[in-house]
């Protein structure tokens, strides 16, 4: 079944045809490591993941390079602004190195605790300075750069198409007026961006390099087409990032890296929308905001926020609020009982043999290839949950495929032995309890889980029946 994603170069929704075949060269932009990943930040990432989970699902193999941005990043997205790090470093008195280290640590550790694959290739921007190097010196012997104040710039009136992702008006940047606030004065083109600083911008930085045009670090957007390069090639498959990348980011980096090939650079861009809080955009500038780390301090399981991902499709701009999270949390929960009391009845995986369970796999492969519809297949998880005609192992073999998708590890999740309750007055209650929902009489449901909890038991709804558990 064809995978299909919506291209952002081409605002069309387009088959993946891929370079190599069934061999699928995948890019995204990593974290730059100045402080912790906020969870609007992760929702890019989860996008991410599922798109890779759903291509191996497709039977592609992924190559994956995400970078780290340990050095280069400005305040602001063009080149204005201190350098995050040497910011960082300065407020907290530690060494740039060390917040790089401790931070790349920090995300890392949300990332494995959401269920994200790693990507084969890590690469930080400081190992691969040399790259970064022999691709403006291609860059300057194209014709596409200028030195100006110590600085080497690319010259964006020196391709034809600058800015064909984000869909700008070419001929009103290049007659840009020099009077923007934000102006570099050693600008042709208010538009031009820096591929190499030199201490003319900053003076000493802690982290600078030797290079033909003088001790310096780079610009933060040549890292990105450096690396990719080095790792995937001059043209690869997918480029993945958040939405607010392709204005500036996205658009330098196809730029200098078309102009250093001439060829196409990327053939799919793929973009994932905002998570918003009550104020807008989820951002680091507004000062405090919300951790993944934050969330488990409130009680919340990592699971909880990937279902909640799940529930929005990543091209849609998604709401946070706890109440939200609340209701994420409780149909994970949902979920995850009934996977529990499936594998309580010694549930495994078999091949799907049945109409209906191969129509319920189509339609999933059908939802989530087409352009990750991961509220559609979440619709689908639930259909097979509550299909009491499906046969046990081919509802707990769909659950599995599923979860090869969502992430949500439920095939690894513990079968807890409950301890037998042999209460004869408990015993009694939950089968009233039974008796008033088959009669649909939920006052009184409710009344008698409300009396089990004050004698010290829980009431547990699954798929094999109500249960009690005592309570720890």
């Amino acid at each position: 079944m064809p995978v299909s994603l919506y291209n952002t170069m081409s605002r069309s929704l387009e088959l993946l045809e891929p370079i190599s075949d069934k061999e699928v060269g995948l890019y995204s932009c990593g974290p730059t490591v100045y402080n912790y990943a906020h969870i609007g930040n992760l929702r890019t990432f989860l996008f991410e993941d599922l798109l890779k989970r759903t291509l191996l699902s497709a039977g592609y193999t992924v190559k994956h390079v995400m970078n780290i941005t340990d050095v280069g990043h400005l305040t602001g997205d063009g080149d204005e602004g201190e350098d995050k790090l040497e910011k960082m470093a300065h407020k907290t008195n530690k060494t740039v190195w060390e917040i790089a280290s401790f931070y790349t640590d920090a995300f890392f550790k949300d990332y494995d605790a959401l269920n994200i694959i790693r990507p084969e290739v890590t690469c930080k921007a400081t190992d691969h300075i040399p790259q970064m190097i022999d691709l403006i010196k291609r860059l300057e012997e194209g014709g596409h750069t200028y030195v100006s104040g110590g600085n080497v710039y690319f010259s964006i009136d020196s391709i034809p198409d600058y800015g064909k992702l984000a869909r700008l008006d070419l001929n009103n940047l290049r007659t840009a007026v020099r009077d923007d606030v934000n102006q570099d004065s050693n600008k042709k083109n208010s538009k031009d961006f820096v591929l190499w600083f030199t201490n003319s911008k900053f003076g000493e930085q802690a982290m600078m390099w030797d290079s033909p045009w003088g001790r310096g670090f780079p610009g933060w957007h040549i890292e990105c087409s450096a690396m990719s390069m080095y790792y995937l090639g001059e043209e690869f498959d997918i480029h993945c990032g958040g939405i607010d990348a392709i204005p500036v980011h996205h658009t330098n980096e196809i730029a200098q890296s078309e102009a250093a090939t001439g060829k196409r650079w990327v053939k799919y861009w793929l973009h994932g929308e905002f998570l918003l809080d009550d104020t807008g955009k989820m951002s680091k500038s507004k000062g405090e905001f919300l951790t993944l780390g934050l969330l488990k301090q409130k009680g919340y399981d990592p699971m909880d926020y990937r279902y909640f991902c799940l529930g929005g499709h990543y091209r849609s701009q998604l709401k946070f609020s706890f109440e939200s999270l609340n209701t994420a949390r409780t149909a994970r929960k949902n979920v995850c009982d009934r996977v529990i009391a499936l594998k309580r009845e010694k549930a495994v995986v078999v091949a799907l043999k049945s109409e209906k369970a191969l129509l319920y796999a189509q339609r999933f492969d059908e939802h989530i290839q087409n352009d990750l519809n991961s509220p559609r297949a979440l619709a689908d998880l639930w259909g097979v949950l509550k299909d009491d005609t499906l046969e046990r192992d081919e509802k707990y073999s769909l659950i599995v495929k599923f979860d090869q998708v969502f992430g949500l590890g439920l095939a690894d999740l513990n079968v807890v032995e409950v301890e037998t309750i042999d209460d004869p007055e408990a015993l009694l209650l939950l089968q009233k309890r039974t008796d008033a929902k088959k009669a649909k009489d939920w006052t009184l449901a409710d009344s008698i889980r409300q009396q089990l909890d004050a004698m010290g038991y829980l009431v547990k709804d699954t798929a094999s029946g109500p249960s009690l558990e005592k309570k720890m």
